[in-house]
Formats: structure tokens, sequence, C-alpha cells
């Protein structure tokens, strides 16, 4: 990978007496190897991503600790990884964005639960949940519940979550159960600092070897009839023993006055924005000291009944803060409230937003209302002044804008390679009429939205073929499937073209080959050219030559195979209108072959930067438009929606309508003049070359060019 992670593997390294610094994730990397951990494997994806990156990219010093890293082809063989803590007294951790990532391990975790650990098992999440998520708005807890897994989550403060990674794998050998960490995406992103500790080389390693397997235990394998037992063993002896651990080692956490007639229960990673809400009214010092008994869930399940019934106990009524649907802690404490005979009154989502993210000012809202309703002698009046404030400021600018504020969606990086894709398909429509599109996960999900505007369906990750099966046989026109090479090693070969070729369907299938997984931060795949063939590639494009997934597929049986240059938009156009029409009855895929521009940026930069030093000559090419021409009808924007091709005034007092303009984020990827061309647009755009340090041969040809053009033009 072209990203570097130099100074993050070097405080892998830090021991006693030093301090480390940095984000969440990262005090979470080095805590596993603090806690002896002897496999890491995973899913990339925001926001756990920098776990796997920094420790792939340490492999030397994972290799001394003797510790086992692997990228996985996906969450579910991540998942399977941990079956080496089933047999052996090994620490392993596995990582994977959130729910999405879950619901493609489900099968993996649902076996691993029931057979139960030895080793010590950790699954660190990253909780994509709320208004800055990327994926569906669900909850790992479910998964927590109904395999009986440990499910933490920890305040976000770096030495709490330090550590809650070495005390989680405690309690998942304590209790022979493996445990889920969620970490939200500002706490995988806080900054702080804590104290290190030495890292500790695993006892069985890929340094100390085992001599061999165990002795067979049918018992540990999630099989009938050791099934039933395993059932038996969960609710009587794993979950009291992790009860126990709970209790022993104080995980969960007591805030503010020992008494009070008011309190707070709250899950673990909504602390920090509690206690600003509590800053507001008055309730909380700059310190974190809360005026208000608040009782901190860092171990969201299993709940431990006795810490409930003590917490609540005296008190007149109990606030529960639990972010999202369905109100799984909520529940039971009413339950364990119940069966205690504890007459306290019950809030939670009656005062709170039934879902999305619980920002400070949505805590702060229920707890005017909590402490309206059962304190009306602690004045409020500062948080409802703060709060109509903020309802003030977004009435303000409805007024100002004479309308809600406009959607600021994401869209394609400048040169992305992927939207030239989307503009001939655009194109070929124009001929053969309009198609069903089925989407998918990755940056390709960003042609939903205008001017693209195409994709009518987005199932998961590598699903978009599969979902256009129920599909294929109900349209007149071919339906088009779009996956990414991400999305087809992951999922896509096996439950879209397999299944595809199977069923003998008739369907088109468009491969995105960037060359890497781009979405979750440009990881390698297997088609990714090693990285000595990329730098000897050096400004030409390190997707173009491989041919993994032309080979996997032709091997497969796919008769009709095409690859196209994205940026031909042209020869793009002409391919998708083949494929929607052709006689030819079966799988047609075509692979749009263009290098990830960000990917392609990080390598080129520091290889012009060096040039320029060197004083050698470098030449770029910029696109731009010529205004003379330009009649302002702006297609090409409709048709490209790069957004470095925008719009300006034009200089012509005549010229009533901005002209387009192409601005200085331009990388020169000459998309704007082939939609002109394959569009036949208007012939406005031209292309420049722009030459740093020129020889004396072209300050020549530019006297040259500039004397011509000067006698051609009228004075």
């Amino acid at each position: 990978m072209e990203i570097s992670f130099v100074e993050e593997i070097e405080s892998l390294r830090l021991g006693a007496g030093d301090t480390f610094r940095g984000e969440g994730i990262l005090a979470v990397t080095k805590a596993l190897l603090q806690s002896g951990v002897a496999y890491v494997g995973g899913y990339q994806g925001a926001p756990v991503s920098h776990l796997l990156d920094v420790m792939v990219q340490a492999r030397e010093y994972m290799d001394e600790l003797g510790v086992h890293v692997e990228s996985c082809s996906n969450e579910a063989s991540a998942a399977a990884m941990l079956a080496a803590s089933i047999n052996y007294p090994v620490r392993g951790a596995v990582t994977w964005k959130s729910i999405v990532g879950t619901n493609v391990a489900a099968d993996a975790l649902s076996n691993l639960s029931s057979a139960g650990v030895m080793g010590g098992a950790l699954i660190v999440l990253g909780e994509d949940y709320g208004e800055g998520a990327s994926v569906i708005q669900e909850r790992s807890h479910a998964y927590a519940l109904k395999s009986s897994m440990i499910l933490l989550d920890p305040r976000p403060s770096l030495p709490h979550i330090v550590r809650m990674v070495e005390e989680g794998f405690a309690l998942s050998e304590a209790s022979n159960t493996p445990a889920m960490m969620e970490l939200r995406i500002r706490a995988c992103h806080v900054r702080g600092e804590f104290a290190a500790s030495d890292n500790r080389a695993p006892a069985i390693s890929t340094r100390a070897l085992l001599a061999g397997p165990p002795e067979f235990i049918y018992d540990r394998l999630a099989h009938p009839p050791a099934i039933f037992r395993q059932e038996k063993l969960k609710v009587e002896v794993r979950l009291p023993a992790a009860r126990r651990f709970i209790v022993e080692r104080g995980l969960n956490e007591l805030f503010g006055p020992a008494q009070g007639e008011l309190g707070l229960i709250i899950q673990g990673g909504l602390h920090n924005n509690l206690v600003r809400a509590l800053q507001i009214l008055g309730l909380a010092d700059p310190f974190g000291e809360l005026r208000i008994p608040t009782f901190v869930l860092n171990v969201v399940h299993p709940l431990v009944p006795g810490e409930i019934t003590q917490f609540c106990a005296g008190k007149r009524a109990v606030l529960v803060l639990e972010e999202g649907q369905p109100e799984y802690i909520e529940q039971e404490i009413a339950t364990l409230l119940r069966r205690a005979d504890l007459q306290v009154k019950l809030h939670g989502k009656d005062l709170l937003a039934m879902t999305g993210e619980y920002s400070v000012e949505v805590i702060l809202r229920g707890l005017v209302g909590f402490l309206r309703q059962h304190a009306q002698s602690i004045d409020v009046q500062a948080g409802a002044a703060w709060l109509a404030r903020i309802d003030g400021l977004r009435r303000d600018a409805t007024a100002a804008l004479g309308e809600h504020l406009p959607a600021r969606p994401p869209t394609f990086c400048v040169g992305c390679p992927e939207r030239p894709v989307f503009a001939a398909l655009k194109l070929a429509e124009r001929e053969v009429g309009k198609v069903h599109v089925s989407g998918d996960i990755g940056c390709h999900a960003f042609a939903t939205f205008a001017p693209f505007s195409l994709g009518n369906s987005i199932l998961g990750y590598g699903m978009s073929l599969a979902s256009a099966a129920g599909v294929k046989n109900l349209m007149a026109r071919r339906p088009v499937a779009i996956m990414g090479d991400g999305g087809f090693w992951h999922n896509g070969l096996l439950s879209g073209v397999t299944s595809t070729l199977l069923n003998k369907g008739d369907g088109v299938l468009v491969i995105m080959k960037n060359g890497y997984s781009s979405a979750t931060g440009t990881q390698d795949l297997l088609s990714t050219p090693p990285e000595d063939v990329r730098r000897m590639m050096a400004g030409k494009s390190a997707a173009h030559g491989d041919t993994h997934i032309e080979k996997t597929l032709s091997g497969m049986g796919v008769g009709w195979l095409r690859t196209v240059n994205n940026y031909r938009v042209a020869d793009v156009a002409k391919t998708l209108r083949e494929a929607m029409t052709t006689t030819y009855k079966g799988l047609k895929v075509v692979i749009a072959e263009g290098e990830c521009q960000l990917e392609r940026q990080r390598r080129l930069r520091p290889l012009v930067a060096a040039q320029l030093k060197r004083g050698e000559r470098v030449v770029r090419e910029r696109f731009g438009v010529d205004e003379d021409v330009c009649t302002g009808d702006h297609s090409c924007v409709r048709l490209s929606g790069c957004p470095s091709l925008t719009v300006k005034p034009s200089s012509d007092p005549l010229k009533t309508d901005p002209v387009a303009h192409v601005n200085n984020s331009c990388v020169g990827c000459g998309l704007c003049g082939e939609v002109a061309h394959a569009a036949v647009l208007c012939p406005s755009f031209f292309k420049a070359r722009i030459i740093q340090n020129p020889s004396a041969w072209d300050r020549f040809l530019a006297r040259v060019r500039s004397t011509v053009i000067g006698w051609l033009q009228p004075a």
C-alpha cells in the first residue's frame, strides 16, 4: 500500500516508562501487543482500518514478536481464524467494520460462541452508527445477545480503552466466551495518551511452534450432539463466570455521588457526550466530576443483575441512555427491576431519541425532560437556553437561505476512474433505453447521487449481481450490475458470478478494476500488482496489465468478457451497448480498468517532487475550457460531475449564462474532453501541457508558438 504508517509502527515498539500518544484505534493496536496476542486478522473498513493497516505494514516487527498477521478476504474468513483459540491457549484478535461485517461473519461467530474458547478471543468492531456512518443503521448488540457473546463498550479515553482490551482478553478466558468490543467513530479517532507497557511475546507463536495438535476432544466441535451441552454451558457456566469477573475487576464504573434520588445508566461509549451535556446544565465540572449518580456500562452484555439493582435501590427515577434500536439494555434493566420488585421509575426512549446518534444535543434534551419531571429543584434554564440557541441558529440559517440547508452528498474524487464508466452508461442509455442498475458497496455507490442517479438497489458488499437475479427475468432490457474489484474478491465471485453461471443467467456485470479495495482505504487485493511492479510502472496506471480477474472468470466459464480503459468514454459506451444488446445468452462481464486516482497521485507526487529537486524536466497535463467557444449549455457538467469541472461568470458581456470552467484541482485525467467527444458536445475543451524546468528546445518552441498565434489573432 502507498499509505505510510512509519510513525505509528514505531510507536508500537514503546515499552514501560514510555508515553504513547495517538488515536484510539492505534491505542487498541498497541494494547493487543501488550496483551500477548498471538494472531491478528480482519477485513479493512473505517473506522477500524488503521488497526490492520498498521500491523500489515509492521510485519517485520510482528515477526520479531512471533505475532501472525493476516489480511482476510472477508469478515467470515477473519472470524474463522478465531478457531485457533478454541483448542489452544492462544490469544487472537480480529477486526472489521460494524454490523455489515458482523453480518458477513455471523455463521462463523455462531459456531465459535457455541464451542467456546480456551484462549482469549477479541473482536474489535468499528461501530459505524449515527450521522457520520456510511452503512445501514443497525447495532452489533443483537449478535452478542443471540450468540451469548460478551460485548464491551469502553469509555472513549485512551487509558481506559487500553485497559478494556487487556481485560477483554482476560474476561474471555475466564468465561471461555468470545468477546466483542465496539468502538464508535469518535472513539476510534479520539486522541490522547497513556503510559505504555512492554509488549508480550506470546508463549505459542510463529517463533515458538506447537509440536502438534492437542488430544482430540469432540466437545470442542460445534456439532451435534456436543452443541446441546454447549448451550447449557453458555447459560449455566460461562455467563455466571463472566458476571463474576466483571464484578471482581470492577469493569463497570460508578461516577458522581454514591447516593441520590435520581440516577443515570449509560453505555460507556456515550460517556464523553454525557459529561459535556451535564457541564452545560451545571451538573458537572470541567474535569468530569458529576453531580448525579451515574453508572457507566463498559460491559453492556452481559449485565450483572446485582449491580443494576444495587444502583437503582432507593432511587425515585433512573434514566437509561442507550443509543439505537431496539432498546436492548433498557428492556433488560426493566425486567431486572421488576423481578427484584424495585418500584423505581424507569425512563429511556420515552425521553430520548428513538434512533440516531446520541450527540450532546440529543442527550441534553433528554436530561432536561428527565430533570423537569423528577427534580424541579434543579435549575435547567442553562440547558434550555443552550438548546434554544441551537434551534435559533437553525431557523436563522433556513430564513437566510429561504429553504433548508442544502444536502452535500459525497462524490467521486477528482480524476476517479469510476466516474467515466457511469458517464458512458448514461450515454449508452440514450440509445438502448433506461436499464435497471444493481448497485454495490464501494466508491461506485456515489453514482447513486446526481448527476448520474444510477443504482436501483444496494444489498451488500459484492451482492450486486446476486441482487439482479430476481429482476433479470422481469425486465424487457438486461439489468446491469456494478461491482468493484474489492467486492468481487470479497463476496461477488461466489454469491454473484457462481450463482449466475449455475443458473445460466443472462445479465451484464461491470467490474470496476481500480487495483485496490479503495473505499476502505486502498488496501491490497489478490489482483493488486506487487509493490515493485508499481514502482517500476512509475507514472503508468498500476491497474493495467494484471489479469487475475480475467483468468478467474474465464476459468469459471464466462464466455463473454471484455476489458476496457475507463477513460476512453466512447469505447466504454460502445462496449456497454454491445453487452446490453448482443444475442449472446449468458453472463456478460465488462471489466472497466483504471487505477484509483488517489493511489496514483500518492505514487506520483514523491516521484515528481524528487525530479523537480534534481532540476529535471517534468511535464504534466491539464485540461481547460475555451470560454469563447463555450455556449453555457453545461451538458458537460451534467454528464461528468467532476468537482474540478465547474462554472464561472463569462467575461463576455453578451453571454448571460455562466461558462464551464476547470479549476486547479484538475489532475489531467481527460474525462471532460472524452465526455464532450463521446457525447458530441461542443468542442470547447482543450488540453495543455505544463512543463517545469523546460529545456532550451521547449523554450524555443514556446516562443515560436506564441509568435504564430500572435500573427493569427486579430489586433
